[in-house]
């Protein structure tokens, strides 16, 4: 008895009909089994997501958490350099109640005194002045322009595997190259501001663009490079001031040459609040830096330089000009803010000062690491540190409590953020999956968007 010429191997003759189709009941190949579904699993909903991060406490939420634990941190110091509040705590046992009181009014007294200054003033609005409650949150924008530019500076190195350390004399060399531009030339209002910024972007781009070279081309630490370059710039600036191409006429102080008027960044909103064009340009730069990691070749070679350098050159790319040309962005970024600082409001005289660079670069490392090294999280932190400056002042003037808290703070938050698993032992929390949390340096994988 021979075989159905369409049966299959292993079925007896019969199973299948003569037109191919299945049996009934039998499912075919790619066709679900009886009672199985196709359908993709539903997506959580948008409470359950938020939910999942906090338990997990993924990066979002170790960031929320180191802040707070960094204002604890900042409260607690408060109350043991308050001679008056420690003295009632010698009789804490009698009376615990006026010791904790007196803790609570102080700390509570010195934050709510920083966000008045650093985000709005409730006691203004009964003034009806526009101006005077945008102040506040002015004072806070201006002071956090320069760190935007700082902050990407250092990111972008970051990002290519290179730790920019030399933020400091990048704004110094941005800084003396847009000085030079402003007073020694006399050039319509638009034009004049625009040799002024260029000049600072070339100025810091040809100072890092020092480090990177040595790094690619004798292999020299650019750490070490920066550091060391970081006191030529403030050296150098210090001996420039004597000269009598920078000095102002008249003046045995360091005072450099005041600014054509033509030559400073505007205000935004009038000579009263001190928001200027600066921002906008951070803002911009941010912008370019997100596009050049995510959507340009160059941003490509960068990354897969920095995750893997022998993969990079493995598949033809140029380590050595990658590296130097993420130090030349880097210092191009960082002249920027050594711009804004010479010639925005925050600088009224708009001329150079031994100081110019007011410790923004080491706050720019800070403020990099804040915000994991992306284009949004940097300016983030840079609003915080920048609301921190703003809110210090204020702080030390209305509480009677040192501005140098603001420092603590700053550096608490860092420490805390560097150390992801202290924060979630300290809230109980699980740990995220591995590979969550998202690099701070160049460690992450070169194909996904920054």
């Amino acid at each position: 008895m021979t075989e159905d010429n369409n049966s299959t191997p292993g079925e007896p003759s019969g199973t299948k009909p003569a037109d191919g189709k299945p049996a009934a009941g039998k499912p075919g190949a790619g066709q679900p089994a009886a009672g199985a579904t196709a359908t993709a699993p539903p997506r959580p909903s948008l409470g359950r997501a938020m939910l999942d991060a906090i338990i997990t406490g993924n990066s979002a939420v170790v960031t929320f958490l180191a802040i707070l634990l960094a204002l604890v941190v900042g409260g607690i110091l408060m109350i043991l350099a308050d001679q008056d509040v420690l003295d009632q705590y010698k009789y804490f046992t009698a009376a615990p109640g006026d010791a904790l009181s007196s803790s609570w009014h102080l700390v509570a007294d010195a934050y709510s005194a920083m966000f008045k200054g650093s985000i709005m003033n409730p006691d203004t609005f009964s003034s009806g002045s526009l101006e005077d409650n945008f102040r506040p949150i002015s004072e806070t924008i201006t002071q956090a322009t320069p760190l935007i530019f700082g902050g990407l500076a250092v990111s972008i190195a970051f990002r290519t595997g290179l730790f920019n350390i030399g933020a400091q004399g990048q704004i110094i060399a941005g800084a003396v190259f847009a000085s030079w531009v402003g007073f020694v030339v006399d050039l319509p209002p638009v034009i004049h501001l625009v040799f002024v910024i260029l000049a600072g972007v070339i100025g810091g781009g040809l100072y890092a663009g020092i480090a990177g070279f040595l790094k690619a081309r004798f292999g020299a630490h650019e750490v070490i490079v920066t550091i060391m370059l970081n006191h030529v710039a403030v050296l150098l600036l210090g001996w420039l001031l004597t000269t009598d191409t920078f000095r102002r006429g008249g003046q045995s102080q360091p005072i450099g040459k005041d600014a054509h008027h033509n030559a400073v960044l505007p205000n935004l909103f009038g000579d009263n609040l001190r928001i200027h064009f600066g921002i906008i340009l951070a803002l911009l730069a941010a912008g370019i830096y997100w596009w050049l990691l995510n959507r340009s070749t160059l941003g490509f070679e960068l990354r897969a330089v920095g995750s893997n350098p022998d993969a990079a050159r493995t598949a033809g790319m140029s380590v050595a000009r990658a590296q130097i040309l993420a130090m030349v962005i880097a210092g191009a970024m960082a002249g920027l803010a050594g711009v804004s600082q010479v010639m925005s409001s925050t600088n009224p005289a708009h001329t150079l000062t031994p100081s110019i660079d007011a410790g923004i670069g080491f706050d720019a490392i800070t403020v990099a690491l804040l915000g994991r090294t992306k284009p949004v999280g940097t300016v983030l932190a840079a609003l915080l540190f920048g609301a921190l400056r703003a809110g210090g002042s204020v702080m030390q003037a209305s509480a009677n409590v040192s501005v140098d808290i603001v420092i603590v703070i700053q550096a608490v938050i860092v420490l805390f953020v560097a150390a992801p698993p202290l924060v979630r032992s300290i809230f109980r929390l699980r740990g995220a999956r591995k590979g969550a949390e998202g690099g701070l340096t160049a460690k992450e994988t070169v194909g996904v968007q920054a």
